[in-house]
């Protein structure tokens, strides 16, 4: 059996945990692999295409000490993991804990890379691996300022070489994991690997990537009901949205520079849907006691025939590492079969899973799942 590596960076964080307890649980056939999207595709694809669950081996990097079962307690208390789970999975959970390193912090960071492109290539090679495919599920940075080195691989290099640090830290990942041969995967909303010399340097190496920012809850009911309005030729006036969590991510984006990243990927497709620019206010609030669970709320003002004004509102109140979870796994299979099939460079068709589509300016939910399902066909 081919074996893929799925290579988490922030691996000890509640997104990470959950697809690991989820892909342990899979494994022993203990749960079924609801919000699995590729388990969907599994029925419509031949055997062999997308790799199977048995055959993905979990490591990754993080900066946060905390033992990976103790997370997973901590989840379960919150409602994220089934409790009962946590026994049958301990020696997964140790073995998993075991491929964890620490992100390197000092030094240069061509040799922080060098370090990253190590424990990569080291975790390929313990393990027979024939490939390994890196998912970014770390907290989200601010946007980082450019500098002349983002556009240009070889100014890049070359400012890497001489001991400067011009990468934030999730363009540094994306590039290490380039380095190592590696797809990558941005689920967060951070600069990472929408850089133009990470691009090109996808394409020097062979290796495809997807991304960016996990689509998993008030942007994807809005991508499914803003083309409902322009279908029916009502005209939106304003879309308002609100939303309120806990948790590490709510503690993270209550610094407004942090926030600001989410915020405009958050908003990025709501004009494109709609056709037209619209007043769309966004809040992000941290409500530390609802811990892992997060509540959207949206008002949407929009005019009818003959000018009647009405509006709709929506809640969405959601685990959102329980919705990330199995779409972090999804994509580690879906970049794996991209990879054996020789895909190099950006693929669009994946914007599916995500607020901020690298490669595809489509946004319309419908158009994108489509879209999905036959690049899966063309693997």
């Amino acid at each position: 059996m081919r074996r893929t590596g799925l290579w988490l960076i922030g691996a000890r964080g509640s997104v990470a945990t959950t697809a690991v307890c989820g892909l342990l649980g899979l494994r022993a056939g203990l749960v079924p692999p609801t919000g699995s999207v590729t388990a969907l595709l599994d029925t419509h694809v031949p055997d062999g295409v997308l790799p199977p669950w048995d055959s993905l081996v979990v490591g990754g990097h993080d900066v946060v000490s905390t033992p990976l079962a103790k997370r997973a307690e901590h989840l379960a208390r919150a409602g994220v993991v089934p409790a009962d789970l946590l026994g049958p999975i301990a020696a997964g959970l140790a073995e998993v804990q075991a491929e964890l390193r620490d992100v390197p912090q000092l030094g240069p960071q061509v040799e922080v890379a060098a370090r990253m492109v190590a424990d990569l290539a080291s975790f390929r090679s313990r393990h027979s691996l024939d490939r390994v495919v890196v998912v970014n599920v770390a907290s989200t940075e601010p946007p980082a300022p450019p500098r002349p080195e983002h556009a240009d691989l070889a100014a890049l290099e070359r400012a890497l070489s001489s001991g400067e640090d011009v990468l934030p830290p999730s363009s540094l990942a994306a590039y290490a994991a380039f380095e190592a041969g590696c797809p990558f995967v941005d689920f967060t909303p951070s600069t990472g690997v929408t850089l133009p010399a990470l691009d090109e340097l996808a394409a020097v190496v062979g290796v495809p990537y997807a991304g960016r920012d996990g689509k998993t809850g008030e942007t994807l009911v809005r991508t499914v009901l803003a083309p409902m309005f322009t279908a029916r030729a009502l005209r939106v006036l304003s879309w308002a949205g609100t939303n309120l969590l806990g948790g590490g991510d709510g503690a993270t984006l209550e610094d407004p520079d942090h926030a600001s990243s989410k915020l405009r990927t958050k908003a990025s497709g709501l004009a494109a849907l709609l056709g037209h620019p619209v007043v769309a206010p966004l809040h992000i609030d941290n409500v530390p006691d609802l811990g892992e669970r997060k509540t959207s709320w949206d008002h949407v003002s929009f005019e009818g025939f003959l000018g009647a004004r009405m509006s709709l509102q929506f809640t969405w109140s959601g685990l959102d590492s329980a919705l990330a979870a199995p779409l972090v796994l999804d994509l580690a299979r879906l970049l794996a079969a991209a990879h054996r099939a020789g895909r190099v460079g950006v693929q669009g068709a994946l914007g599916f899973f995500f607020k901020d589509p690298l490669g595809s300016t489509e946004h319309g939910f419908a158009r994108q799942t489509r879209d999905l399902a036959e690049w899966v066909e063309g693997l």
